[in-house]
């Protein structure tokens, strides 16, 4: 009889533990659906209002679905950007801004790689104060080191090119990233390394063929990160370009913005511009996520 008991008690609990946990995933799912709305809505409005004709614009109540979906918005804008500043066509702006965000992206995954490297595997003098004095700029506001970076790039003659927002990517890169980076690669264990010393491999061999493909989900990770700061960099393009015709497409789309505050709205324009401003961020994210999520979270070494 008591045995009895207990197994009713016992499979009552499982029950209740089961209805408890069931009612937590219900909640949770439901405060998901809510968070992604939020996020999801303004996107939503943001291209449906790039697809909507001027006629309609003002229109009440807002139409989600646009009739007639106005697909001309796209070049139109780009046109009238054009038409305010000749020469910054739309390939133009395109390859302005992936010149920078490629060739600086390159840079600095290379410079951190390096870096993370170095501050990992190599036991040198002063290391740790060195890798602690590289942290410590990371407290340091951007205000404070601009006026005196900017004056290095005036004496240099570099103003209104592109090498100060790529250039100094090739000198450690964010020190952020080489802190990630470094905490994976001192994960790889030393056996590897000098089991490859062993087998005749130069340090140079090591670091490509052994140490890069063991961090390639962090770097990819890293990778995202930096492409997403530098498509969305503001403040360098502002500081350092003064000539339109070598705006990217983030400080274009300002340009456009400005240049129509004494008109009426055109807030079909500027939604297409800003729609093409978030697609390939969206694009990267869809298709690199995998490689994003086991970046931060998993490491360099399984378990």
């Amino acid at each position: 009889m008591t045995t009895t008991t207990t197994d009713e008690t016992r499979k009552h609990y499982q029950m209740d533990r089961s209805t408890r946990t069931r009612i937590v995933h219900i909640f949770v799912y439901i405060a998901l659906i809510i968070g992604a709305l939020i996020v999801l809505v303004p996107f939503f409005y943001m291209v449906a209002t790039s697809l909507t004709d001027i006629s309609n614009i003002y229109n009440y109540p807002f139409e989600w679905i646009p009739d007639p979906i106005a697909w001309w918005n796209y070049p139109e804008s780009f046109e009238a950007l054009a038409s305010i500043a000749p020469g910054l066509t739309f390939f133009r702006i395109m390859s302005n801004t992936l010149f920078i965000v490629i060739f600086g992206m390159a840079a600095e995954l290379t410079g951190v790689a390096l870096v993370s490297f170095g501050f990992s595997r190599f036991n040198f003098p002063g290391r740790d104060k060195l890798f602690l004095l590289l942290l410590a700029t990371m407290m340091l506001p951007f205000i404070i080191t601009l006026i005196p970076v900017f004056l290095i790039w005036v004496q240099l003659g570099l103003i209104d090119q592109y090498d100060p927002l790529i250039v100094p990517a090739w000198f450690g890169g964010g020190a952020w990233a080489i802190f990630l980076l470094r905490q994976f690669l001192m994960s790889v264990p030393k056996d590897m390394e000098e089991a490859a010393t062993i087998d005749g491999a130069n340090i140079f061999q090591i670091f490509y063929m052994i140490m890069l493909p063991m961090v390639r989900p962090s770097l990819l990770a890293i990778g995202v990160l930096v492409f997403i700061g530098r498509w969305n960099d503001f403040m360098g393009p502002l500081i350092y370009l003064f000539t339109t015709v070598k705006f990217p497409l983030v400080l274009a789309m300002k340009f456009f913005e400005e240049s129509l505050s004494n008109e009426a709205p055109r807030w079909n324009y500027m939604m297409a511009i800003s729609t093409v401003m978030a697609a390939p961020l969206l694009l990267i994210y869809f298709f690199a996520q995998r490689y994003f999520i086991e970046g931060l979270t998993v490491g360099a070494v399984k378990g």
